[in-house]
């Protein structure tokens, strides 16, 4: 019921976490205040980042532990001319108990290893490049998430990219994984005992996209977390931006069918003709969209806790992977069974959507009771309200 796209074979490459060196930077880097422009901007790097090149004759080399530089690059550089580059995106999260996490970072490194396995670039093992993000978290998440900064977050952004000089369109035989951390605000309130269900929502619309705008396709790359993904968006980005919406609501094929919401997942919750709550999220079968950690975390509780028999003060869902449409959601909305509609990602956490324009008609749902509830479970879990698996503490 909880689709997964499968994991590609692991072929071990020689990349090992423990022949890292480590050399620490002399000149620490000023740490921005929580809330301030600095932090807003999402541009300041912490004092230290990981590097490891990879060639075809010589493999993996060891891991660098180093401070913060630019990079060197060939201008006939394979990323730069064929787009030769996948990343990751997670947070570092300073719980209420003092403690540093990541939330499921193994997903996103097995993740990575899908988009690198696309984009033809070398193999990762997850669990080396987990070691690596950990140790890096290690050493620069104690000084730039102090332990009084209680709900604090930083965004670690690992990237590959294909280094090799030279025109003509083939796979690099030569690449550069790094990862760098980057001080990060964090705008979602913190998760609570309970959860108030009559507060109003911030406005946060959706722009749907017109029939001449597609973000992904099926049997191409839009699972993967590719930059040439993202680019080609921007300029319908900027469309919904002129409209006044905050994201573009990707629509793909004649019946407009929903797929993803800016860079984040998108759920519907709709009572359907039977009266039945459906919790729907479009699949990942025909690879259209990404398989996000957040998709995969609120599918997992809403099966293991909003489901019939779960005790609750929710009325039961069923959870559809399925195909969404929307002309199915502005007949629900219009019969009063669009119930509310959110969007789950790293970036956007769990953000309920106040309103959804498409082709001049406003949709606007009225609650926002799912979203809540499962912002604050796993917000519970990421700050170290609630103990879990899928926290992953980091040793200071």
């Amino acid at each position: 019921m909880i689709g997964r796209l499968q994991e590609p074979d692991v072929v071990p490459s020689g990349l090992s976490a423990q022949k890292m060196t480590d050399t620490r930077t002399q000149t620490p880097r000023a740490v921005p205040q929580p809330g301030s422009p600095e932090q807003q901007a999402c541009n300041v790097c912490s004092d230290h980042m990981i590097t490891v090149s990879w060639s075809e004759k010589a493999g993996w080399a060891a891991p660098e532990l180093k401070p913060l530089t630019n990079i060197s690059l060939s201008p006939a550089a394979s990323v730069l001319h064929y787009a030769t580059e996948c990343f990751e995106g997670l947070k570092l999260y300073r719980g209420q108990d003092q403690k540093l996490r990541l939330f499921r970072p193994l997903l996103n490194c097995q993740r990575m290893l899908r988009s690198a396995t696309r984009i033809s670039l070398p193999a990762i093992e997850p669990v080396e490049l987990l070691a690596l993000i950990e140790r890096l978290c290690a050493v620069d998440g104690p000084r730039w998430l102090p332990k009084d900064n209680t709900n604090g977050l930083l965004y670690v952004r690992p990237t590959l990219i294909g280094t090799e000089g030279g025109m003509g369109l083939k796979r690099p035989r030569e690449a550069l994984l790094y990862i760098i951390i980057v001080s990060y605000p964090n705008h979602n309130p913190i998760a609570q005992p309970t959860v108030d269900l009559t507060t109003q929502d911030k406005k946060f619309s959706l722009f749907a996209s017109h029939d001449q705008a597609v973000r992904a396709w099926p049997g191409g790359s839009g699972y993967a977390k590719i930059g040439a993904n993202y680019g080609p968006a921007l300029h319908v980005q900027e469309e919904a931006t002129r409209r006044g919406h905050d994201q573009v609501l990707w629509l793909f094929g004649p019946d407009s069918q929903v797929t993803e919401a800016g860079g984040a997942n998108f759920f519907a919750v709709v009572r359907n003709l039977s009266g039945e709550i459906e919790l729907i999220t479009a699949p990942l079968d025909d690879k259209t969209i990404l398989a996000g950690i957040t998709r995969q975390s609120v599918l997992e509780l809403a099966d293991a806790y909003l489901t019939e028999g779960s005790e609750h003060e929710l009325a039961p869902v069923t959870v559809a992977v399925r195909t969404l449409t929307m002309g199915e959601m502005i007949l629900a909305y219009e019969q009063g069974r669009l119930l509310e509609t959110f969007v789950v990602g790293t970036a956007y956490y769990i953000t309920p959507v106040t309103e959804i324009d498409f082709r001049g008609r406003k949709i606007a749902p009225l609650q926002s009771k799912y979203a809540r509830t499962l912002r604050n479970w796993i917000g519970g879990i990421q700050f170290g309200v609630e103990k879990h698996e899928w926290a992953s503490t980091i040793k200071e």
